[in-house]
Formats: C-alpha cells, structure tokens, sequence
C-alpha cells in the first residue's frame, strides 16, 4: 500500500474517531478532498522580491490572480498544479498568514533578491510542525531577480547560476529546502507574454548602428532619454523598459541581432535565457513528479492538527498510526536524496549517481518501476554493496541506503 493510500485510510478512521464534532470532521473532510484536487504551489516572499513578476512569468499571464493554473510541461495535464498568490512575507506579517500558507499550500517557491539579504525566517516557520519537520520536502528557493547578482549584464543568470550553487549547498540552506534556483523575473514574464508591438520597438531597436546603441544601453535613465537617436518614441521605450527590464532589453536586443527575428523565437530565448526553464523542470521533478507524496504531507499535516486541537482517548491509535507513517515514510527519504544528489550535497560517481537518480524516481517514480525482475535483483545486490563500503563516508552510506531501500520495494513489487 503506498503513502497516499495509506494516509487516506488514516484519514477515514479518524472520521470515524470524530464523528461527533463537526468541526474536526469538516477539517478532516477537507484533507481528503484535497487529495483529488491539484498540487497547491504558493509563490511567497518579501516586498520587492518579484512575487507578482513570477507569478505571471509561470502563469503566463500579465498580471496575478489570487489562483491560477499552469503547466511546468507541454504533455502536463493542466489540471495537475494551482498556482497560489500570497500576501507580502516579511517582519510585519502577520501569523495568521504565514500559517495560512503553511497549511494551504503542498509546496512553495520561496523568493530572494539576493542571498546576502536573505531572512529565512518564513522556512524555518515552514517546518515549525512536527510531521513538516519530519518531511522538509515542500519548499525551492528562488533567487528571483537572478540579473541583479551579476549587475545587469548579458550574461547575468550565468553569474547568478555560479551564485545559487554556493547558496544550495550551504549549512543554514540545506535542510530548509529542495534546492536554489536562480531567475530574471522581468524578463521570464516579457518572454512569456511579449506582445507584437513590443517586438516591433526591439526590432527597431535592434537595427540601429551599436555605436549609436550600446552606449544607451548603459543604464535606465539613458534608455529613457528624450535625446534617445532613431524612430522610437520615448513612451515605446518606457513601455519596454518597465516590462523587460533593462537586462530584459539587452538580452532581448541581443537575441534580436542573433536570429530571433520573430515573437515565438524571442519568447522562447527570453524564456530560456532568464532561467524560467529550469525553475520550470525543477518545479516538475521536485513536486509535479512527487504529487502523492505531497498531498500525504499535506495531509498528515492536517491529521496533526485534529489530533492536537481535540484530544481524546479513543484517538490515540491515530496518533501511533501517524508516528508509524512518518517513521516508515520512504517517499520523503527518496525526495531528500534526489535534491541532495541534483545539488551536490552528497556526492556519488558519475555513474552511480545517474543509476541512484533512475531508481529513486527523480522523474517521477514510475520510470524506475519499468525495471525488470532481474534488473532489480542486480541492482539490490549493486547497492547493498555500497551501503556497506566501510571506505564511503557515513553520508554516502546512508544515501545508498535509501537507494537500497527503494530497490528493496521494487523487488517486492515484481517478483
């Protein structure tokens, strides 16, 4: 029986424990309805963060909603993933809303300008539960204003990337969340909502001589100018400006000069060039690809809570259920080690770090279940080896263990 079936049988027992309060009962009904209903993602941060520029750069729309659907995949069921609008997160909020987000949300997309300004405060109120600090599993920083860290250049996300893989494998990082993944927020929401108009002025742009250019491209305020050289209007390049950005332009120009000479070819740079892409494939492996393991969290959570706030005898086997759930919860080991192996917090070969990746399920776990019975038989005998390297760390020991583990199941299930 996996996790989500088995959560979902705690759930219906605990109905039955508290039949007699409507008020537990209608929580309890929540949880389970929440199970057929898509993956909650919250965007949350500070003022300033970009919260509303990436939110409409993954909904794809120009302005956020309070929810709202979008794919992380073209073969994606729509219907998979809600996206979540939140309040501004920071000293003066509320904790009623940091809560709420906590307990509505299976996962969230945590949003920093810059490390070196980071409050982790909200992460570390994310796991301020026991069942959530039992499955740190939920939670992806974004550096979300990726073009500031390296100064606005071409180049910038590249910088950024460099910066987000120091921040991911730092010790007060780690173990708040899956990963650190960097994003130019203007110029992920310009790449997926450009407009022809808009094109049009780049295009215009793009074709003036660069002597006459690069030097307007220096900083905002010279873009703007009203002694600007060329055809275009002062409002077209306010206009530009404020939804691209002045990386956004750039790059934007740049890709102009270098072929993108139509508006889905400009999208799709933008879109790939400002590190939505990546955000987008982590968003999918982190979370869409581990749905049920998330909803159960979710749950769980919420079972806690019941059990909490209305003590009473007769649900003290509920209790020792959930206990025995979290404790035997191999889903958010696998979660853990596949954000440890993809960030470089444990480390295996090459080799053995592509195999543990397959058969953990870091695509979801249904490829690693296309595994014949002797190949899961060889890969027990591969892994229980490694698990017992007295020359491997202890860390690599126990990662391997998960592994291990995981072929162990597999094996139960194909022989």
């Amino acid at each position: 029986m996996s996790l989500a079936e088995r959560t979902r049988a705690v759930l219906q027992e605990a109905v039955d424990v508290y039949q007699d309060s409507p008020r537990a009962t209608s929580w309890l009904h929540r949880q389970l309805t929440r199970f057929d209903d898509p993956l909650r993602l919250a965007v949350v941060g500070p003022r300033e963060s970009g919260r509303s520029t990436l939110f409409a750069a993954l909904a794809g729309e120009p302005a956020p909603g309070e929810m709202s659907w979008f794919r992380t995949s073209p073969g994606q069921s729509q219907d998979e993933l809600m996206l979540m609008d939140t309040p501004a997160i920071d000293g003066g909020a509320a904790p009623s809303t940091i809560e709420g987000i906590c307990m509505d949300a299976d996962a969230v997309l945590y949003l920093l300008r810059r490390p070196s300004e980071a409050n982790l405060e909200f992460l570390h109120t994310l796991q301020d539960h026991p069942v959530a600090r039992a499955a740190a599993v939920n939670a992806l920083v974004v550096l979300s204003r990726a073009d500031e860290l390296g100064g606005g250049r071409v180049d910038s996300v590249i910088s950024a990337r460099q910066v987000s893989r120091r921040y991911r494998v730092a010790p007060e990082v780690a173990g708040l969340c899956q990963d650190v993944v960097p994003v130019a927020g203007l110029a992920a929401a310009a790449g997926r909502t450009v407009t022809d108009a808009e094109f049009q002025v780049l295009r215009t742009l793009a074709a003036l001589p660069r002597d006459e250019l690069e030097p307007r491209l220096l900083s905002a305020d010279r873009f703007a100018a009203a002694d600007f050289p060329g055809p275009v209007a002062a409002s077209d390049r306010a206009g530009v400006l404020s939804r691209f950005g002045m990386f956004g332009v750039r790059l934007a120009l740049t890709l102009i000069r270098r072929g993108a000479d139509t508006v889905p070819a400009l999208a799709a740079q933008l879109v790939s060039r400002s590190g939505l892409t990546e955000l987008r494939q982590a968003i999918d492996g982190y979370f869409v690809a581990r749905r049920d393991a998330l909803k159960a969290r979710s749950a769980l959570i919420g079972l806690e809570v019941v059990l909490r706030m209305e003590p009473r005898r007769a649900a003290a086997p509920l209790a020792g259920e959930l206990e025995q759930l979290l404790a035997g919860a191999h889903d958010f080991r696998e979660l853990r080690l596949v954000a440890a192996l993809q960030t470089g917090r444990t480390s295996f070969s090459a080799e053995r770090k592509g195999e543990a990746l397959r058969l953990i399920g870091a695509s979801g776990t249904s490829r690693a279940e296309r595994l014949g019975a002797d190949q899961v038989l060889l890969a027990v005998r591969r892994w229980r080896d490694q698990a017992e390297k007295p020359e491997l760390s202890a860390r690599e020991r126990r990662a391997a263990a998960v592994v291990l583990r995981s072929c162990e199941a597999m094996a139960n299930r194909t022989i």
